[in-house]
């Protein structure tokens, strides 16, 4: 007799010959294995302040992508000088005559004292600019991190050695009064002194000028990791079984250094974007009349801003905060996610 037998007054069935009731067969069911990945995701989503900021952090990025067409659908751009098409606007000394910068419902963050431009449409490009660049040298920074860093750890002898010489002279050099001497030397490879510099110009040697200081730090990180990769016990199998050591690196040790690979590069994504903003904001950087994030704050330290449009500072300077901010507590969730024993 194979079937369940049901006892009078029980709540339960009984089940003779060892077969599984109703219930063990729903709980083995609902018995799934999770990769790491998802158990990272998992606990991600429980974390409220990381869920909250990367919704900040993916605004932010959106707003970068969608410039073009909020300033179309907005109906302005960041380049119009409205200090020369419309001068009613402004009075003698190039202030807006309306209060509080000329906020009004057809410019909603003011007009810019000076050349006029509208400061809604400069923000938004500025982000983008700012984005843009600082996505470049992350990107830069992380791709030679890898290739240096597990190098170094992985193959070790000579090659650890010149690497991580390489490494300590590099972090010798002072990052900021390295950045500020040399974007005019660098720049100068490219245009003459006597011509004026193109946009893309600057953009490629702010890229440049951030990448060679900036990896080593990922680099040293990494190289830890490959270093006490390389004695574990699934290494010495593939070793074994003749993998080849690019094989090695690339099936064994690259997915072993996700985890610290993303936790760093979303500490190191706001750090770019406020390097190049102190770059343009010492006029080494970005100029006029490309948008970007420190050129406004060098244009809100002027004495004309400064002593008539007080609230010009208001929005670049909250917004920078806000991504600031919101980029270190994602990073904060995500180094959590992976590690949950990590005390915050």
């Amino acid at each position: 007799m194979t079937s369940p037998i049901d006892i009078e007054g029980g709540g339960t069935s009984v089940v003779v010959d060892g077969e599984p009731g109703p219930e063990a067969k729903g709980e083995a069911v609902k018995l799934e294995g999770r990769s790491p990945g998802q158990l990272m995701w998992v606990r991600f989503k429980r974390d409220r302040t990381g869920v909250i900021s990367a919704y900040v952090v993916g605004f932010f990025f959106l707003i970068g992508v969608l410039a073009p067409l909020i300033s179309k659908l907005y109906g302005k751009n960041p380049y119009t000088v409205y200090a020369d098409e419309r001068p009613e606007l402004f009075d003698s000394a190039g202030v807006p005559v309306q209060p509080n910068g000329g906020i009004s419902s057809e410019f909603w963050f003011g007009l810019e004292p000076g050349n006029g431009y509208d400061v809604f449409t400069k923000l938004i490009y500025g982000i983008r600019t700012s984005l843009m660049i600082s996505v470049a040298v992350t990107l830069a920074v992380v791709v030679t991190g890898i290739l240096l860093g597990v190098a170094a750890g992985y193959i070790g002898g000579r090659t650890d050695y010149f690497i991580g010489r390489l490494i300590d002279f590099l972090l010798a050099f002072p990052a900021q009064l390295f950045f500020i001497a040399s974007m005019p030397v660098v720049v100068s490879l490219f245009v003459s002194p006597r011509d004026e510099t193109p946009t893309y110009v600057r953009v490629v040697a702010l890229i440049l000028v951030q990448w060679v200081l900036g990896w080593m730090g990922l680099g040293r990180i990494l190289r830890g990791t490959a270093l006490a990769l390389r004695e574990r016990e699934f290494i010495e199998a593939a070793k074994v079984s003749g993998a080849s050591p690019w094989r090695i690196i690339r099936k064994e040790i690259l997915p072993n250094i996700v985890t610290p690979l993303l936790v760093q590069s979303t500490y190191m994504l706001p750090n770019f974007v406020t390097a190049e903003a102190g770059l343009s904001y010492l006029g080494v950087g970005i100029v006029e009349p490309t948008p970007d994030w420190g050129q406004m704050f060098s244009k809100a330290s002027t004495e004309l801003v400064m002593q008539n449009d007080i609230t010009y500072m208001f929005f670049p300077g909250v917004s920078m905060i806000i991504f600031v901010v919101a980029f270190n507590l994602f990073g904060d969730s995500v180094r959590d996610a992976f590690d949950p024993k990590t005390a915050r």
